[in-house]
Order: C-alpha cells, then structure tokens, then sequence
C-alpha cells in the first residue's frame, strides 16, 4: 500500500538516481537471495543519506518512485523507514551486536477540555517500564523511555530527525537508561477536540533475538494489546486529565504512527458525536451528519458537516482524511456511515458530487458541506471559559 505523498517538482540528483534504481531492482527481484542483495545495497545507500542529512535527497527519490508502477514506491518507502527507525547499533561493553528500534504507543484522546501534552514523571516512567517489559516486549530487550507525552506536532519532523532521535534514545536503551526531553525546547501544540498522544520507547535487543512479547512462542499481540491497555493505560490515564482515552499498540515508529492516523479517523468521528450531544444537549438521534468528498488534482479527504435535525446550519464538522492507496474506487462513504450509525446517528445524507478542497479565509478551518450541499463554516454556540477549540487534529 502506498503511503500518502505529498508531489514535489525539480530535478533529481545523482544519490536519489541511485536509491531509485535500487529500489527498481529490488521490485523486480526474482528470489528471495537477489532480494536481500538489493535490499543490502538500498539499505547502506539510504544510511548515507541520512548519516548526512540529507533529507532532500530521500524525498526526491520517494518523489520519482510514486510515479513508478509496482513495488517500487513502497520498497524504497520501507527502506528509508526501517533504516530510519532503526539505526545501526556499535558493539556494546560484551561486544554483541544489538538491533535498536524507535518505537511509537499512540493514545487517542478527546475531551471538552485541554488534551495535555506533557512530562512524565519519574514513578510513572518506572511503572510503565515494568508494564511495556511484562506484555509488549521480548524478555531480552533493554529500553529507554521519553519522559514526554508528544502531541503530533512536537514529533521530529522529516526522516533524518527521527533518524537522530532513534539513535539517541537507542543508545540510551543501550545504557537500560530513560532520555530527558526538555519542554523548552518543543514546539507549543495546539488544541483540538480529538488528538492522538505519542509515548516514544527506544529498544535494545541482540542480532537474531525476538524484539517483540509476540514474537515468542508463548506470545501473541491480542493479549499483549489486551494488558497495555489495562496495565499501560492505567499509568497515563491519571495525566490526561478529563479526557476519553483508547490505546493503541505499542509498535515500530512509523508503522504505529499510521496504525494511530488510521485509527482517529472513526474515532474522531465517535467523539465528536458524543461532544455535541453533551454540548448541545441534544440526543444523539437529533443529529443529523452530512458526508462529501473534497477534491484538489485528486480527491484528498472526506467531511463530516453536523447539524441539529431541525436546524442546516452546520455546528461542527470532522475531516476523514485519504490514506494510503484509498481514493474514490473504496467505499469511503459507507465507512463512514457505518461508524456514524454506530455512535446512533441516522440522519445520514451523502453526496456524491465533488467540492472543492476550501478553507476559511479567515481562520483557515476547513470548510463543511451543508445539508443543502453548500460548503459552510461550522460554528458553535459558545462554550464556556477554558473549554477547547470546535476543529479535529
């Protein structure tokens, strides 16, 4: 599948030449020996590049390769990722050779309030320790946790600086030691009624050895999905104050990282049903939803307009952003429905022709469609002091 891209335009240089024609050869590989012969030379190439920061080489590779048919795309995608979240690890004190991994626990969180983002202190730190050691990982992993709850917009932006910082943590995991964040340093996030959470763990395991609870015979990602839930949930629950809470699993940076876009779509969607029902005082069967797709070259997403049965002005709205290889052969609509009926609304209208992908000029929130299939900003009733902002990460 395909992961979502954003086009650029330019020449490309002679290292992005070569991790195209790399990747090219490693999509037309015959076996699995010729596989790993490219995927060893890909690999070291795509490291160069990052060793050297060299982040606008990876993305005009990743550019030209989107417009190439088959494998190509996604097997340079996947080389610039595992090589990013996984950097090579020096010998230890004992002089065994380790596989470090960045890996990211998404928090899905909504709330009439402010989500935090924020430090995590020492005890919680130790306790989610024990957890993620007990039911997400192999008992032979060592482990640096971030003392940070990261909201989207404070994680590293680009492939090279998530190169840095899962080389940093790894090293910490190394040492069995947590790596300080400094707050100061971060970005301000802004708020939203829904939005995901991110605890960064760098891991540490020998060559060969499971990385993963998993991955052992006496594992499986049911159960271990099953107690973070319960054991990991329990430790951050207490620093989200006032919000709704689903966790994730636990897993490689990039992997987890859509696994957590994937999953706030319906989610929002749910949480933005039970705010206007509370807010409004409404129930929920005096909702009415309004679903359309938005289009740019290609269509890029679908919006949810709300209103109140009796009333078309829109009151709210939830952006269903395209990911991957989805576009306009997929059922995106009934989808949508099938989440909407599920959190009990059933005034559902869909329409099929396309709108334009539009913002408000004003405050650059998206544009919703109307139940007379006209584009509208959603506007609330005022809420009361301290209570968060009407858009949706």
């Amino acid at each position: 599948m395909k992961r979502a891209r954003t086009k650029r335009r330019g020449g490309i240089g002679r290292p992005a030449e070569e991790l195209l024609w790399l990747a090219t050869g490693l999509a037309e590989s015959c076996c699995r020996v010729e596989d790993r012969y490219w995927d060893e030379r890909l690999g070291a190439a795509v490291e160069v590049s990052l060793a050297h920061d060299d982040e606008d080489t990876l993305n005009a590779a990743l550019d030209q390769a989107f417009t190439r048919t088959g494998s190509v795309y996604d097997d340079l995608a996947d080389a610039i990722e595992s090589r990013t979240e996984s950097p090579t690890a020096v010998p230890t004190g004992s002089g065994k050779n380790h596989n470090l991994l960045l890996l990211a626990a998404p928090v899905l969180a909504w709330s009439r309030f402010r989500i935090p983002a924020r430090s995590l202190p020492a005890a919680t730190l130790a306790n989610l320790r024990v957890h993620l050691q007990a039911h997400v990982l192999a008992r032979n992993t060592q482990l640096a946790l971030a003392d940070y709850l990261f909201s989207p917009d404070q994680l590293p932006q680009g492939y090279c600086s998530t190169h840095g910082l899962a080389s940093v943590m790894g090293r910490a995991a190394l040492d069995n030691s947590d790596f300080h964040v400094d707050p100061e340093e971060l970005v301000e996030t802004a708020q939203f009624l829904s939005d995901t959470r991110y605890l960064l763990v760098g891991v540490a395991a020998p060559k060969g050895s499971a990385i993963f609870r998993w991955q052992e015979n006496d594992g499986n990602r049911a159960d271990a999905l099953a107690q973070w839930r319960g054991q990991g949930g329990g430790c951050l629950t207490p620093l989200l104050p006032g919000c709704a809470l689903e966790f994730c699993l636990p897993e490689s940076y990039f992997s987890a990282c859509r696994a957590a876009d994937k999953a706030s779509r319906p989610y929002s969607i749910c949480a933005s049903i039970a705010f206007l029902a509370t807010s409004l005082e409404v129930p929920v069967s005096n909702l009415r939803a309004v679903v359309a797709p938005f289009w740019g070259e290609q269509i890029e997403e679908y919006r949810i307009g709300f209103t109140v049965t009796d009333n078309n002005n829109v009151v709210h709205g939830v952006v269903w952003p395209l990911l991957g290889a989805e576009d306009d052969a997929i059922d995106v609509p009934g989808e949508i429905e099938a989440v909407l009926r599920e959190c009990g609304v059933t005034a559902i209208r869909i329409l099929d022709h396309r709108f334009p992908l539009e913002y408000c000029d004003d405050c650059g929130a998206p544009l919703y469609p109307s139940p007379e299939g006209e584009m509208e900003h959603a506007e609330m009733p005022e809420l009361e002091e301290g209570q968060i902002p009407r858009h949706l990460h």
